[in-house]
């Protein structure tokens, strides 16, 4: 093969045995797990809310945007259940930083051992600070050592075609959400989600095995080249595909970032809030639509807007909650809009 090795990485055991998790924080996932099953099947009536950076960088920031994130959860959990983006691998559409997972630090080379130390010592930290977490299933031939620590997984609009992912959300043991790829198609987005809720025949660790299949995997929509895919007719469409296709667990989740924030053609990140409210005045209209849109994707950091990294330096960059990704809502813009959402499930 064309590659050059650089190094030997740690094992899967190794990685757990570094930063353990807790028996607390074992039980505490088991049962975040459960929840958001239970919002997607209809058994709890709250909404599911994955809000937080784009991409979980710098480690600082996250965790400041976590404890503020502790405070209104504590507040809003009757009606809302939360879960932080903890999303440590990025998709590209060309090329680019492809998250603290391989680059740890964006201003030197990729080190893919100190990205696993980085990420897996994160996400233990959130987890033991009271949140479910969730992160992007970009690479998943290194999952173990993370995700058995997620309560949600997404796979993404690049990947939601992939068989690889398919077979990879058919097989974990958290819910799953299979978005619209970048073509907006719906139909497409349904059909990731049927294959991932049947077993499959793969091979893993050198062994055939079997898939089990995954009844909560579900769709996200997140808009496409097209514009957004949040509308009534939208919705509605998803819908009628999702119950064709005899998808068990029927659930949607609204991407408000994305192709779905797009004005004129452009992507505007303070457009999350009215694709939110513009949701909850859609599902306020047609009962039958409240039914299967279980709650929202939002990008939100400290600071409001992104930096793009390639034009600073170590010395220039904004390490106190400025996405280096895509354009996040402000802490005080998401803190505003968590309460609406609440709000609207009273």
């Amino acid at each position: 093969m064309n590659i050059s090795v650089i190094k030997k990485l740690p094992s899967a055991e190794e990685i757990i045995m570094t930063h353990p998790l807790s028996a607390r924080g074992h039980t505490q996932i088991a049962q975040d797990r459960q929840d958001i099953k239970n919002i997607l099947s209809g058994k709890d009536a709250r909404f599911l809310v994955i809000v937080g950076p784009c991409s979980a960088w710098p480690s600082d920031a996250v965790t400041e945007y976590a404890r503020r994130l502790v405070a209104i959860k504590n507040k809003i959990q009757d009606t809302v259940k939360i879960v932080l983006r903890v999303y440590i691998q990025k998709p590209r559409t060309t090329k680019g930083w492809t998250g603290p997972v391989n680059q740890p630090d964006p201003f030197k080379e990729p080190d893919i051992e100190q990205g696993i130390t980085y990420s897996r010592k994160l996400m233990v930290e959130m987890i033991e600070a009271g949140l479910a977490i969730a992160d992007e299933a970009v690479f998943t031939h290194n999952a173990r050592g993370f995700i058995e620590l997620l309560s949600w997984v997404a796979i993404g609009a690049r990947s939601t075609e992939d068989q690889e992912h398919r077979i990879f959300a058919s097989a974990v043991d958290c819910a799953v959400g299979m978005k619209n790829p970048t073509s907006g198609l719906l139909d497409l987005g349904v059909n990731s989600i049927v294959a991932a809720q049947h077993p499959h025949t793969a091979v893993l660790d050198g062994h055939q095995i079997e898939t089990q299949g995954n009844e909560y995997a579900h769709l996200v929509l997140r808009g496409g080249v097209n514009g957004p895919t949040y509308s009534y007719d939208h919705l509605q469409q998803a819908k009628q595909l999702i119950e064709k296709s005899g998808v068990h667990n029927p659930a949607i989740i609204v991407d408000a970032s994305h192709d779905n924030c797009k004005v004129n053609g452009v992507k505007d990140y303070r457009a999350q809030i009215a694709v939110v409210h513009q949701t909850l005045e859609t599902l306020h209209e047609h009962p039958e639509l409240a039914q299967i849109v279980k709650g929202f994707m939002i990008e939100s950091f400290i600071k409001g807007g992104a930096q793009k990294v390639e034009s600073l330096t170590p010395q220039t960059i904004d390490r106190d909650g400025l996405s280096i990704t895509d354009p996040c809502l402000s802490w005080e813009q998401t803190d505003t809009l968590l309460r609406k959402i609440a709000e609207y499930k009273k």
